[in-house]
């Protein structure tokens, strides 16, 4: 009986043990699909290999690390940032170089000369604008008419006329003129002395004969003057003493600024 009992048990046994080994490992299985991701075990196969294995796909091989790519496009520019504060002055530099000493113009060409190389008054790279007269009277003169200051003492550029009195512009510029008539007195009359341009009175001066005395008439102007523009000075009634070379009546000017 005992051995009909074993027989019998055994089967039902073996038959049972199956249902519940494949319920396990179900289980198991399940399992091992969702945390292996999360948690691996040491020596353990993740879950996509299990799949691997359980499809027949052989698993992929460990990535390798590439080569390293070309460098990308440079960004725009970013914005302007702003101004810095000033920095502190700088030290002071070494003095300059000593000037010679002459007031110098910038060079301008003047009219050509002529061809017999005399000069006419006019411009030119010998004198440059070195202009400027100073001359006297020697002989006496009266009533309306242009003192001809005859005693020449100085005559740059050769500007000034001594037969006729004047001074003919030829450099274009402003120009500084004086002038000091002495009146012979005598006979209680006064006398006026123009400084005239082209005809028109430009400053005018005035010596009055009081107890018999001599006077003086003076003035000075400052005045721009085009090429061809005449200055000279004109008695406007009275008289003027001469002088013989003392230079009592003296009349001069130069150029200032040239155009």
């Amino acid at each position: 009986m005992v051995l009909l009992a074993l027989a019998v048990a055994v089967p039902l046994l073996l038959l049972r043990a199956p249902e519940t080994s494949a319920h396990y490992y179900e289980m198991m299985g399940t399992c091992r699909m969702v945390c292996d991701p999360y948690t691996p075990k040491p020596g353990g196969a993740t879950a996509m290999e299990v799949i691997q294995n359980v499809n027949g796909v052989a698993p992929l091989p460990p990535m390798a690390q590439g080569s390293r790519g070309e460098p990308g496009r440079p960004g725009k520019p970013g914005t302007r940032g702003q101004t810095g504060e000033p920095g502190p002055p700088g030290p002071r530099g070494p003095p300059g170089q000593r000037g010679g000493g002459r007031l110098a113009f910038p060079a301008v060409s003047g009219p050509a000369g002529p061809e017999n190389g005399e000069a006419d008054g006019a411009n030119s790279s010998a004198n440059g604008f070195r202009i400027a007269f100073y001359v006297g009277l020697k002989n006496p003169h009266e009533g309306y008419e242009v003192l001809k200051f005859d005693d020449v003492i100085t005559n740059l550029g050769n500007h000034y006329d001594a037969s006729t009195g004047k001074f003919t512009c030829h450099v274009s510029g402003i120009y500084f003129f004086t002038y000091h008539v002495l009146m012979r007195g005598g006979d209680g009359t006064s006398m006026w002395a123009d400084l005239c341009k082209n005809g028109q009175v430009r400053a005018s001066a005035i010596a009055q004969d009081a107890d018999q005395n001599y006077d003086y008439a003076s003035n000075s102007a400052v005045l721009h003057l085009d090429s061809g523009d005449e200055i000279y000075v004109k008695l406007d009634g009275g008289k003027a003493h001469g002088g013989n070379n003392n230079k009592y009546s003296t009349f001069s000017g130069f150029i200032l600024y040239p155009d």
